[in-house]
C-alpha cells in the first residue's frame, strides 16, 4: 500500500480499516467512514471509485494506522 497507493482496491482496504478501526460507522455505496480514538478530526473516510480506493485516502489511512500504533505503543 505504502509503495502503490494508487493500485489498492477499495475492499482491501475496507478489510484493512474494519481490522484497525471497527466496523464502518456509516458505509454507504460508495463511501464508508470510519471512527477513529482521537479527538480533533475523528475519522478516516474512504471512497470507492471503480473498485479503487482514491490513492489520497490510502496515505490517510497509512498514517492513521501509524498514529493509531504509536498511541498503543506509547
Amino acid at each position: 500500500m505504502r509503495n502503490s497507493p494508487q493500485d489498492v482496491r477499495f475492499s482491501d482496504l475496507c478489510k484493512i480499516c474494519d481490522l484497525y478501526f471497527g466496523p464502518a460507522r456509516q458505509s454507504g455505496s460508495s463511501h464508508r467512514v470510519y471512527k477513529t480514538p482521537w479527538p480533533g478530526d475523528p475519522r478516516v473516510n474512504i471512497q470507492n471509485t471503480k473498485g479503487k480506493a482514491k490513492p489520497y485516502q490510502v496515505k490517510q489511512v497509512l498514517l492513521a494506522i501509524k498514529r493509531l500504533e504509536e498511541t498503543k505503543h506509547g
